[in-house]
């Protein structure tokens, strides 16, 4: 069972940082596989050059429909599949274990979870409840399918038990500014802001298969997020979650980067999501279609 994982990475204009996950798998895994929205960088010949598959797919405006894409396309022939954000590494003593571990699996195991560690601003992120940061990121590919929502999307088993793989972690560590980190979260903010007013208005179909999953770290936080957070106030929702990473999960003893983060992906971030929420339904007064409003008033088609 030697190298019997194949990768998945969903890329547009990553020439900072492909090499360097790339080099991080190839030790461990068979294939990997580059769905490229069109970059205009040099993203697909530093990806072929080190041996990677590129398919290239015009960009959804969606993460889960391209991971699909993705799955369903790409002819992987290994019987475990793994997902990789171009941003990100496997530390050397994780891909050490992995083969190991795979070697050694009972039949009833269908996915693996790794831990994740984030740095921001060169440093990691320790408190606030952010490390680790356990995600389903292996599964065997007939097992498994991506969780088709706009924002916080998971892989859904169909069947079978997980494990946790412990020993190291994958690393998120982006070379990318400040602004473009500012830009990011403006864009998932008004996916998130979609999957919210979704629940109030449902203009589309919901993926509840989540509920169904044997995955009860991502129900519980699904739980939450939907019966209680969505159901706060806007504009104290942010603040009560700032406070409780900074001060209650000792969000404070990352220091001065620390409190950037913690501040900004924590309190920015969700009240950013609230002020589109707010926004929302201002605009919608002006509208008899829903889905005609979100294109026209955001640019997106849903």
């Amino acid at each position: 069972m030697k190298k019997d994982i194949s990768v998945i990475i969903l890329t547009l204009n990553e020439e900072k940082h492909i090499k360097r996950c790339i080099e991080s798998l190839k030790p461990f895994v068979k294939e990997i596989f580059i769905v490229d929205s069109f970059s205009t960088d040099k993203t697909i010949e530093i990806a072929e050059a080190l041996g990677a598959k590129v398919y290239q797919n015009k960009w959804p405006n969606n993460h889960a429909i391209q991971f699909q894409w993705g799955l369903d396309n790409c002819p992987i022939e290994t019987e475990w599949v793994m997902k990789m954000d171009s941003d990100e590494y496997i530390e050397p003593e994780l891909a050490s274990e992995i083969p190991k571990r795979l070697e050694n699996l009972e039949d009833n195991i269908s996915g693996i979870y790794l831990k994740r560690k984030v740095f921001f601003m060169d440093k990691w992120i320790r408190w606030g409840a952010f490390y680790p940061h356990v995600l389903l990121r292996i599964w065997r590919k007939d097992d498994g399918r991506m969780e088709q929502r706009w924002m916080d999307e998971h892989i859904v088993l169909s069947k079978g038990k997980t494990i946790l793989i412990d020993k190291a972690d994958i690393v998120d560590h982006s070379k990318n500014s400040f602004t473009w980190w500012i830009d990011k979260h403006n864009n998932y903010a008004t996916r998130e802001m979609i999957d919210l007013k979704n629940m109030k208005y449902k203009f589309m179909p919901a993926d509840n298969s989540l509920k169904e999953n044997n995955d009860p770290q991502a129900k519980m936080k699904r739980l939450v997020k939907e019966k209680i957070y969505s159901r706060l106030p806007l504009g104290t929702r942010p603040f009560i979650y700032f406070f409780y990473r900074y001060f209650l999960r000792l969000g404070f003893l990352d220091g001065f980067r620390g409190f950037v983060w913690h501040f900004m992906q924590g309190w920015w971030y969700r009240m950013l999501v609230d002020v589109k929420c707010y926004e929302f339904e201002r605009k919608l007064k002006n509208y008899d279609d829903i889905k005609v409003m979100i294109e026209k008033e955001y640019g997106v088609k849903v």
